[in-house]
């Protein structure tokens, strides 16, 4: 696993409680138990981590880890 998705895994086991076995690149904000509260906590920690900024537009399609490392990987 990368870095940056080691990095990304382990916001979501943080911010989500959950164990880090259970967050794999298709899961979804919804399988791992993410409302849309935590899934708006979730972005506001990516933005923080890596210095960017999550267009509300963007954050609204990202529905699985993967399209989370893609758009990070992409504008880093």
């Amino acid at each position: 696993m990368s870095e940056l998705n080691e990095k990304v895994v382990d916001i979501i086991v943080e911010k989500l409680n959950c164990k880090k076995d259970d967050v794999k690149l298709e899961s979804s904000f919804e399988e791992l138990g993410a409302d849309s509260l935590d899934a708006v906590e979730i972005i506001m920690a990516f933005e923080e981590e890596f210095g960017i900024e999550i267009p509300d537009e963007t954050a609204e399609k990202m529905k699985t880890i993967k399209d989370i490392v893609v758009f990070l990987e992409e504008n880093k």
